[in-house]
């Protein structure tokens, strides 16, 4: 019985370990925004290296800002995103006040 529950337990420790997918960070401006309902489809051109990243938000509050423009398109964002499917964690302007 022990052997078993051990088995389990290390089955569901290595499986936590790869599931988790990594989370990246960049900063950029915004090229295009696409609001649909609760979520947001934003495209930011990174400045390091100059490629554009496609994200998904689902934050009802940054969709928020999305949609009166407080964040519009040219504004310079910090994100916080998963690499597997592209929601946002973190979408932040990077001007301070």
């Amino acid at each position: 019985m022990k052997k078993i529950v051990s088995a389990i337990m290390f089955a569901a420790i290595i499986s936590s370990f790869t599931a988790n997918a990594a989370e990246l960070k960049a900063v950029g401006a915004i090229s295009k925004v696409d609001i649909k309902g609760t979520s947001a489809s934003v495209e930011i051109k990174e400045t390091a290296s100059g490629k554009n990243i496609a994200v998904t938000v689902n934050d009802e509050l940054t969709v928020e800002k999305l949609k009166d423009k407080r964040i519009s398109i040219g504004d310079e964002v910090r994100i916080k995103y998963e690499s597997s499917n592209g929601v946002t964690k973190l979408l932040r302007k990077t001007a301070g006040c």
